[in-house]
């Protein structure tokens, strides 16, 4: 039987740890940082490199890693989240170029984190392969590789359908493009020894402890005030929970299913020895890596919205998202169908309604905020974490001229356009998926929709 939720199987792998104490009343810092997730711990980390006696507090309604931090595929990626052209228009062209470039550096930043700090987790860079099966996912592969070969630093290389069944033999592959700039870990492992860490150098981390509201200069929460110069607000999908931030970000489920580990003698007629992290081109895309272990992990949407913005208490997922991403799994690799699968769960990614992410802070009254990463947080936390600590530092770097840095967006419809909304987009991205099954390579009309209300 296929275990369901207990927040992932990431954290099913390593174990269970006592939970941290919760706050004992209210408590005096120079920061305080709500949210014990990469955001947070990046944040805290960058700071005491620059200021090893600044005093932190870190402030978790669960424990450190419950979020999307502790359950997601595993993939260091250098994406822009929201596309680098929303930048060219707002700033320059060379504005979006160093986007792109600090994205870069946050991919190699994260790992040599890993490697100099002796996090343990598992990683390995072997960047990206974008893997394309029917027509129109090769039609879509060709043109974005010509749209970003023109662009420094994302540095793409396309790979005709026998190079690319050479690296992963998915059935009926047509061609791949490999993006260097993308790495593998093991989630949990990595955010667990970061508040290791942090903690080890002074940061004290409370569990346990819910903020309902974040003002100037104080965090409430169900256990006391914590009083700081600085308060940061790093909770990504669970954002919506804050009084005044409803509407903020919307929290996107996504869904993942691991296998039991994959005998030697089906690696031989999969291939994937470069341990690649590995995505599509469909519109409702997956998200694949392969474990240290061996396993499978494979991701994409289930229900992508639940109404209200509510989220999720264990990260339990839908029976029929499991049935359905298992059914894709073998679709990619029809060796592995009988291959069990171990472990079924879901997480919440923050999610602006231009889909882009975003670094504020204030000097006036000393709030920050970072997040809204649509999935591609694991090296975006890691540069706004590092974002964020000079800007609190009041540091003029190229970190603070990046054109994220002051970006927001308009809030999200109310209910129940909201619900609507997102069902909606979803529903025609199904569609879409569906009717290019067919064959067809031009972008089909629902998917132009869903685009149009998405707002991307």
């Amino acid at each position: 039987m296929v275990r369901n939720g207990d927040v992932s199987f990431w954290w099913q792998d390593i174990g269970a740890e006592p939970m941290r104490a919760p706050l004992d009343g209210d408590i005096d810092v120079d920061v305080c940082i709500v949210g014990a997730g990469y955001t947070g711990l990046w944040t805290a980390y960058a700071l005491q490199q620059q200021e090893p006696d600044v005093r932190i507090a870190i402030v978790e309604s669960r424990f450190a890693g419950f979020g999307a931090s502790g359950r997601n595929g595993g993939w260091v990626s250098g994406a822009v989240t929201g596309g680098r052209a929303r930048y060219e228009q707002s700033h320059s062209r060379q504005a979006a170029i160093d986007q792109q470039l600090a994205h870069n550096a946050a991919v190699d930043a994260v790992v040599a984190a890993i490697a100099d700090e002796n996090l343990d987790a598992d990683a390995h860079y072997g960047g990206e392969l974008r893997v394309a099966y029917k027509p129109a996912h090769l039609a879509r592969m060709n043109a974005e590789y010509a749209a970003e070969s023109s662009w420094p630093g994302t540095d793409l290389v396309s790979l005709s359908a026998g190079a690319a069944r050479e690296r992963l033999n998915v059935s009926g592959i047509l061609g791949a493009l490999w993006d260097p700039h993308c790495a593998r870990v093991h989630p949990a492992k990595l955010v667990r020894n970061l508040a290791r860490l942090v903690e080890s150098r002074g940061a004290t981390i409370y569990e346990s402890t819910r903020v309902s509201e974040i003002t100037p200069g104080v965090a409430v929460t169900d256990r006391g005030r914590v009083r700081a110069d600085h308060v940061i607000r790093a909770t990504e999908g669970f954002t919506a929970d804050l009084t005044g931030e409803h509407r903020t970000w919307l929290p996107m489920n996504s869904s993942m299913i691991m296998t039991e580990p994959v005998p030697a003698s089906l690696w031989d007629s999969i291939g994937w020895e470069g341990r690649e992290t590995v995505g599509d081109y469909a519109h409702v895309y997956m998200y694949a890596q392969r474990t240290a272990d061996d396993r499978i992990a494979f991701g994409g949407r289930g229900v992508p919205y639940r109404y209200g913005s509510r989220v999720d208490t264990d990260g339990r997922t839908q029976q029929r998202t499991i049935a359905s991403l298992t059914a894709l799994l073998h679709r990619f690799f029809p060796t592995l169908s009988e291959v069990p699968i171990a472990h079924g769960w879901a997480g919440v990614l923050g999610v602006p309604r231009d889909w882009a992410a975003g670094v504020t802070y204030s000097r006036e009254t000393g709030l920050g905020a970072a997040g809204g990463y649509v999935g591609t947080g694991v090296a975006s936390a890691n540069l706004a974490g590092r974002t964020l600590a000079d800007l609190i530092l009041g540091v003029d770097s190229e970190l603070t001229r990046l054109p994220w840095v002051g970006h927001t967006a308009r809030r999200w419809e109310p209910e129940p356009l909201r619900w609507v909304a997102v069902h909606s987009i979803y529903t025609a991205y199904r569609w879409a998926d569906r009717l290019e099954e067919r064959g067809g390579t031009t972008l089909p009309l629902p998917a132009r929709v869903a685009d149009l209300i998405a707002g991307r």
